[in-house]
C-alpha cells in the first residue's frame, strides 16, 4: 500500500495527465522551478514547505483523508513568503481539492473541487488555469471596492444618527464598535453570523436592538456569554462602554445590508481615511475623493523603516553562515555546541531588535502610515523566521505587533480610527499567514495619543516619544493660511516656541521637519521620512532642510510627486533623512552620490555636483526687484469705466482722474492676453480728504471697498481703507525716473519676461525688475538665468508651476562681470557684449510681438489721454477668436523654430558675455554661476 507521500505524488501525477500537463519530474528534473517537496525540512515531521510547488503558479499541500484542510491552508499561508508568494494556494485530501487564489488586494474566494467534479470541464479549467495562467483566477472585486462601499454605507448611518441630535463623537465611537463586530464576525472571532442574526431580529423587533447590542458589547468588554454563545475578551478600550445609540429600522436595514458584505477583506490602508471622511461632518464632502495609495506611502516606509533593518539582517545572516559552517566542521561537541549557541543568540538578538523597534507617526491621521509600517515589520519578521528555520529547523511565533507603532493625532475621529486600522490590519495579517489572533483580541493602543503634536495646552513645546523611525504626512498649510486656519493667538505661541528652528513665513509642515531633526540630533530617533509640499525645496521652507543637511544627510527623496491631500491632488516632496546613514542614496528613484537641501543631487559617478543651496544673495543685485502692489479690496475696474472717468471734467482740485486711474497688470495679463483692467490708485500717503477730491473714483471705493476694509481688516488696512493694503513705496521711487521696467509673473509655467510701461501699475503677483535696458532683459531671458531660477525657486499648485522668488532666484544670480544691476546701463552701453545681448533681446521682443499681435488681426488705438500705452483691439470678432490662442504661454508651449532660434542667438550672446565656451551645457553653466556667486558673496 502506498504511503501518504507516495500516494499524494501519484495523485498529483494522475491529475497532470488528466489536465494534459507535464509532471514536475518531466518538466523540471532539477526541481528548480517546479518540484515535489519544495523547501527546507520542517520541525515536527514532513519535508518541505509545500508538497508541490510551481514558481509563479501555485503551492500545493496534501493531507491524509479526513485531515483538516483549513490547517493545511494555514501552513501554506505561513510559508507563502518562502515559496515566493505564489498566486494560488491549493490544499487536498485526495477526495477534495480546494483552490485558494492568493492575490494581493483582491477579494479571494476559494474553489472546491471533488473527485466527481473532475468530470466537469469548468472545474478542470480552474485547475488548468492554476497550472498555466493563474492570473485568470484573479477576482474582479478588489478590497478597495468593498472598503469604499461599506464606508459609503456607514457614512449614511452616521449622517442619520447625527441628524437626530446625537453628538458626532458618540456616533463615531458607536459606529466603530459596530464596524469591528462585523469584521470580527466575518473572520470567525465572534460566533458565526451572530451580529447579523441580532440585526435580523432587531428589524423584526426594533425595541430589542439596544438591549441585545448592549449585552453583546458588555460581553466583549471582558469576555463572557451572549445567550448560548461564548464571547472572547475584546475590549482594548473600544468596548470599555456598552452604550448603544438608538437606530431606526431604516438604519438597521442599512447596517444589515453592509453586514452581508465580506468584512474580512476590507483594506486597512484606506479604511481609516474613508471612514474618517464618513464620520467627520467636516470631511464628508471628500468621501468620494481619491486617497493616498500604498505605493506612495511605501516610498517612505521602505527606505526609512524596512530597508535598513533588512540590511542589518543580511549582515547577521552572513555571520551566521560562517559560524554554522564552523559548527558543522567542529572537532568536538563542545565547540559545536558553543558555536550553535552563538548562532542562536544572534537570531534572538535580532528578533529582540525587531520586537523593540518603534515607529512614530506624529501626525498619524487615521493610521495609514502606521498600518503599512506595521505590516512591513511583520513581513520582515516572517522572512527572518522562515530563513532561520532553514538554519536551525526551528519554527517560531511572531513577536512584532501593534505595540511597534506609535502615533500622535489631534483629531479624535482620526485617532480612534487609527487604532481600529491597526487592530484590523494586525488580525488580518496573522490570519492570512496561518497564525491565530492574540488574546485578548484587542490590546490597548494608548501609544496612539490624541493631542497636539507641536504644543502643549500651556503653550510649551510638545514632546514626542523616542522612536527608531519617524514617518508621516504632516498637515499642509501655507504661511498665509496658517493664521486663517489656526488663529493669531495659536500661531503666535507656535512661532515663539520654535523661534530659531523654523523661520517666520514657513509652511506649517516644516514644524514637523524641525521636530524630527531635533529628535535625530538628540538621539531619540535614527531616521525620519516625511511628506511636505514641494515648496519645501526653496524659500523660507528650505531652511529646515538646510539644517537637516548640515547636521546629517538626506538619503532618499522624491522631489516632485503627485499626492492626494484630503481628496485634493497636490504636488509634494518626500524627504527621508538621518543623522548617520551608510546605505545608498536615491533621488527620484535613481542612485546618486549626495542629495542637496533643494532636492537636487550630485549624480553618482560625477566628479562634482552643483549644490545651488549654497548660493547667497549678492550686494550688486539688492534693491532692484520688487513685488507689485497688493490692493486688498475691489480697487480694480473695467477699462470702459476707466475711460469714462478719464474723460470727465477736472475735479474740484483742478486735477484730472488720470492722476489716480491707471492701467493695471497682473500675472495673467503677462502670460495671456491683456484684460483691459484698470485700477484706482491713491498712492502711498494721500489723505482721505485729498482722495475725496477725485469724486468718481472715490465714490466708487466708498461703495465697493470701504465696508469690507473696515469690517474685515485690522490696523492700517481698516484705517486707510482708500489706499492699497501694500502700496510699495520703494518700488514707486525706483520706477519714477524710468520709462519702462521689466516684469515677470511670480508663478508661471514658463519663465517669461516682458517690458511694462511706467504708467501701468503691477499687481502683487508680478515681480518688477527696475531696469529699462535691453541688456538686462536679455540676460534675464537667457537659458542660464532660467535654469538658475528653476534650481532655486519654489513650486506651486497641482500644475507644479515654478514660483519666482526675488531673494533666492534674482538676488543670488551673478550677472556677467561689468553688466551687473548696480551699474547704470549707460555706463556699459559701449561694451560690445552688452550691445550684442541688447540686439538679440530686441529681436526676440520684436518677433514675439509680431506673433502676439499680427497687424491683420489687431489695430492699435491711442488711449483717451496721453501717456498711457495704446490699446490693442481685434479688428473683428473672428480675429478676437484667433487672438485668444495667441498668448505667451501658448507661444512657449509650442516653441516654434523661429522662437527657438531667437533664444539661441540670445543665449550665444550671453554665453560670450560670461566668457564661456560656445555650447556649454546647463550643468556646467550652473556650476560656473555658482562659483561666481560664491566668489562675489565672499567679498
Amino acid at each position: 500500500m502506498l504511503g501518504e507521500r507516495q500516494g499524494s505524488q501519484s495523485h498529483f501525477n494522475d491529475l497532470c495527465r488528466l489536465l494534459g500537463e507535464p509532471t514536475p519530474t518531466e518538466a523540471d528534473p532539477d526541481g528548480i522551478w517546479y518540484a515535489f517537496e519544495k523547501g527546507a525540512e520542517k520541525t515536527g515531521g514532513g519535508k518541505g514547505w509545500a508538497d508541490v510547488w510551481k514558481r509563479k503558479c501555485f503551492a500545493w499541500e496534501y493531507k491524509g483523508a479526513g485531515k483538516d484542510l483549513t490547517a493545511a491552508f494555514a501552513q501554506l499561508q505561513r510559508y507563502s513568503l518562502a515559496l515566493e508568494n505564489p498566486p494560488i494556494l491549493i490544499v487536498s485530501d485526495i477526495q477534495t481539492i480546494v483552490v485558494h487564489p492568493n492575490f494581493t488586494n483582491a477579494v479571494n474566494k476559494p474553489y472546491t473541487i471533488t473527485l466527481r467534479d473532475l468530470e466537469r470541464e469548468d472545474k478542470r479549467r480552474i485547475l488548468k488555469l492554476a497550472f498555466t495562467d493563474p492570473e485568470q483566477l484573479r477576482p474582479e472585486v478588489t478590497r478597495e471596492d468593498v472598503t469604499k462601499e461599506v464606508a459609503k454605507e456607514f457614512a449614511e448611518i452616521a449622517i442619520a444618527l447625527q441628524s437626530r441630535g446625537q453628538a458626532p463623537e458618540k456616533v463615531a465611537h458607536f459606529i466603530n464598535k459596530v464596524v469591528f463586530c462585523l469584521f470580527a464576525e466575518d473572520i470567525g472571532i465572534l460566533p458565526a453570523n451572530l451580529f447579523t442574526r441580532i440585526l435580523e431580529t432587531a428589524i423584526r423587533k426594533p425595541e430589542r436592538c439596544r438591549p441585545m447590542l448592549a449585552e453583546l458589547f458588555g460581553a466583549m468588554k471582558d469576555g463572557g456569554n451572549f445567550g448560548a454563545d461564548d464571547i472572547e475578551w475584546f475590549n482594548g478600550g473600544l468596548f470599555e462602554d456598552s452604550e448603544v445609540l438608538p437606530m431606526e429600522v431604516k438604519d438597521l436595514r442599512l447596517v444589515l445590508k453592509s453586514a452581508r458584505r465580506d468584512w474580512s477583506v476590507i483594506e486597512p490602508s484606506i479604511f481609516g481615511t474613508l471612514f474618517e471622511r464618513g464620520l467627520d461632518p467636516e470631511k464628508r464632502s471628500q468621501l468620494g475623493a481619491h486617497y493616498t495609495d500604498q505605493v506612495s506611502i511605501q516610498r517612505i516606509i521602505e527606505p526609512v523603516v524596512i530597508d535598513p533593518l533588512l540590511r542589518e539582517w543580511e549582515e547577521v545572516k552572513g555571520k551566521v553562515r560562517v559560524q554554522v559552517a564552523q559548527a558543522e566542521g567542529a572537532q568536538s561537541k563542545a565547540v559545536e555546541k558553543r558555536l550553535r549557541n552563538e548562532v542562536n543568540q544572534k537570531f534572538l538578538d535580532f528578533r529582540t531588535r525587531l520586537r523593540d523597534f518603534r515607529v512614530l507617526d506624529p501626525a498619524c491621521g487615521s493610521g495609514n502610515f502606521l498600518y503599512l509600517a506595521l505590516r512591513g515589520l511583520k513581513d520582515l519578521e516572517q522572512r527572518v523566521l522562515l530563513e532561520w528555520e532553514e538554519f536551525e529547523k526551528t519554527a517560531a511565533f511572531p513577536s512584532v505587533g501593534p505595540e511597534n507603532v506609535m502615533g500622535i493625532e489631534i483629531n479624535p475621529y482620526a485617532a480612534e480610527l487609527a487604532r481600529m486600522t491597526i487592530w484590523i490590519g494586525e488580525i488580518q495579517w496573522m490570519l492570512q499567514h496561518g497564525f491565530s489572533h492574540s488574546r485578548p483580541v484587542l490590546n490597548k493602543l494608548d501609544q496612539i495619543a490624541c493631542r497636539d503634536a507641536l504644543l502643549n495646552a500651556d503653550g510649551s513645546e510638545a514632546e514626542w516619544p523616542a522612536a527608531d523611525c519617524i514617518v508621516g504626512n504632516p498637515p499642509f498649510l501655507g504661511d498665509k493660511k496658517i493664521l486663517t486656519e489656526l488663529g493669531d493667538e495659536y500661531v503666535g505661541v507656535l512661532r515663539r516656541a520654535y523661534d530659531g528652528r523654523v523661520p517666520g513665513g514657513a509652511d506649517l509642515v516644516t514644524y514637523w521637519f524641525a521636530k524630527a531633526a531635533d529628535c535625530l540630533e538628540a538621539g531619540r530617533a535614527q531616521r525620519a521620512g516625511l511628506v511636505a509640499t514641494n515648496s519645501i525645496r526653496g524659500g523660507q521652507n528650505r531652511k529646515v532642510l538646510d539644517r537637516i543637511r548640515d547636521a546629517g544627510t538626506i538619503f532618499n527623496a522624491w522631489s516632485d510627486e503627485d499626492w492626494v491631500l484630503e481628496g485634493a491632488s497636490v504636488r509634494v516632496s518626500i524627504v527621508c533623512f538621518a543623522k548617520i546613514f551608510s546605505g545608498k542614496r536615491c533621488l527620484d528613484g535613481r542612485e546618486v552620490s549626495d542629495i542637496y537641501p533643494d532636492l537636487t543631487a550630485h549624480e553618482a559617478g560625477a566628479a562634482t555636483g552643483t549644490d545651488l543651496t549654497l548660493a547667497r544673495q549678492l550686494v550688486e543685485n539688492q534693491n532692484v526687484i520688487f513685488m507689485g502692489s497688493t490692493k486688498v479690496g475691489a480697487f480694480d475696474i473695467p477699462g470702459d469705466l476707466a475711460r469714462e472717468w478719464l474723460q470727465l471734467p477736472a475735479n474740484p482740485n483742478g486735477r484730472p482722474n488720470s492722476d489716480v486711474v491707471k492701467p493695471w497688470s497682473n500675472a495673467a495679463d503677462l502670460t495671456r492676453r491683456p484684460s483691459d483692467t484698470w485700477i484706482i490708485d491713491f498712492g502711498v500717503d494721500m489723505s482721505e480728504r485729498e482722495a475725496a477730491l477725485y469724486q468718481a473714483p472715490f465714490q466708487y471705493l466708498l461703495e465697493h471697498v470701504r465696508a469690507e476694509r473696515q469690517n474685515n481688516r485690522r490696523g492700517a488696512y481698516g484705517i486707510s481703507w482708500w489706499r492699497f493694503g501694500e502700496t510699495r513705496p520703494a518700488l514707486r521711487t525706483k520706477l519714477a525716473p524710468l520709462r519702462r521696467s521689466i516684469a515677470t509673473p511670480s508663478v508661471s509655467k514658463h519663465r517669461v519676461f516682458v517690458f511694462l510701461c511706467k504708467s501701468v501699475l503691477p499687481d502683487h503677483a508680478v515681480f518688477v525688475i527696475t531696469r529699462e535696458d535691453d541688456t538686462t532683459f536679455g540676460i534675464l531671458h537667457s537659458r542660464f538665468h532660467e535654469q538658475w531660477s528653476l534650481g532655486l525657486c519654489t513650486w506651486l499648485g497641482v500644475g507644479n508651476d515654478p514660483r519666482y522668488t526675488p531673494t533666492s532666484t534674482f538676488e543670488t544670480f551673478p550677472f556677467p562681470a561689468g553688466l551687473t544691476p548696480n551699474i547704470r546701463a549707460d555706463q556699459y552701453a559701449a561694451d560690445p557684449r552688452a550691445q550684442r545681448i541688447a540686439e538679440a533681446a530686441k529681436e526676440l521682443n520684436r518677433l514675439r510681438d509680431n506673433w502676439l499681435n499680427p497687424p491683420e488681426l489687431v489695430k492699435r488705438i491711442p488711449e483717451v489721454v496721453a501717456g498711457y500705452p495704446d490699446r490693442i483691439v481685434p479688428v473683428s470678432p473672428e480675429a478676437a477668436g484667433k487672438l485668444k490662442k495667441r498668448t505667451l504661454t501658448q507661444l512657449y508651449n509650442e516653441r516654434p523654430a523661429w522662437l527657438d532660434h531667437a533664444h539661441r542667438a540670445l543665449d550665444a550672446a550671453v554665453t560670450a558675455a560670461y566668457g564661456w565656451p560656445a555650447g556649454i551645457t546647463d550643468e556646467k553653466a550652473l556650476a560656473q554661476l555658482l562659483a561666481l556667486n560664491q566668489e562675489r558673496s565672499a567679498k
